[in-house]
């Protein structure tokens, strides 16, 4: 893969938290697509991920050795803007959207967060993309939380229930700010662009009504989403 270039950092919010965006991060998109479209059918999530998820394993040689390379090269942002001496992968998949809008459960048509531990970041990788798609971050209005912790959660997962449960049914996949939640910042879907923040920042994908939810990885929404622990 080629250097990366115009590395770019955010701070989003009253916690100003910051979110790293790396352009053409890969050099190599078509072979990292080639790679990704080998390993299909992808199985469905076993999470609340709207869709499919193929978790990329020590035996898939070429997929493994792309994510080496991927944590190595994000290791100079992760430790420069997160401040984090090292980190451990804890898992690493290709993911597609593929729950139609009005499938969705009440968990997913809302912001959602991956962990309360502070150094766990996420790593997304667009690969393919639609158009007007990309990563939206959110404040909870009611209880002004942007980012979940041991001391919040109780607090946000308590009103997340209220006042989601009074979604309407076609509400559908988050676009925007609504009533009980507030986008802090949006980040466009461009293809080869990394982006790294804190797996506690509530976040949701960024999913037109209009979108095709192709199963197919040559043909859908892919993207390489990547968990690691800091240290």
């Amino acid at each position: 893969m080629g250097e990366p270039v115009k590395p770019e950092l955010r701070r989003v919010g009253k916690s100003q938290s910051p979110i790293v965006i790396v352009d053409e991060f890969s050099g190599a998109l078509e072979k990292v697509l080639k790679i990704a479209e080998s390993l299909a059918p992808y199985p469905p999530s076993t999470n609340y991920y709207p869709g499919l998820r193929r978790k990329i394993l020590k035996a898939d040689e070429a997929a493994a050795a792309y994510v080496v390379e991927t944590c190595e090269r994000a290791s100079q942002f992760i430790a420069g803007d997160f401040g984090l001496d090292c980190f451990d992968l804890l898992e690493a998949s290709f993911s597609m959207i593929t729950v139609r809008p009005s499938a969705l459960t009440l968990p997913q048509r809302a912001p959602h967060f991956d962990t309360t531990d502070q150094k766990h970041l996420a790593l997304l990788h667009y690969l393919r993309i639609s158009p007007e798609t990309g990563t939206a971050f959110y404040r909870q209005r009611s209880t002004g939380i942007e980012r979940v912790t041991e001391t919040n959660i109780d607090l946000f997962v308590g009103t997340a229930k209220s006042e989601v449960s009074n979604l309407p049914q076609e509400s559908g996949y988050i676009h925007g700010s609504n009533h009980f939640f507030e986008e802090i910042e949006s980040i466009e879907a461009v293809p080869d662009r990394l982006i790294i923040y804190q797996g506690s920042l509530l976040h949701s994908a960024i999913i037109p009504p209009a979108m095709e939810l192709s199963t197919d990885p040559r043909v859908g929404r892919l993207t390489t989403n990547l968990f690691v622990q800091g240290h």
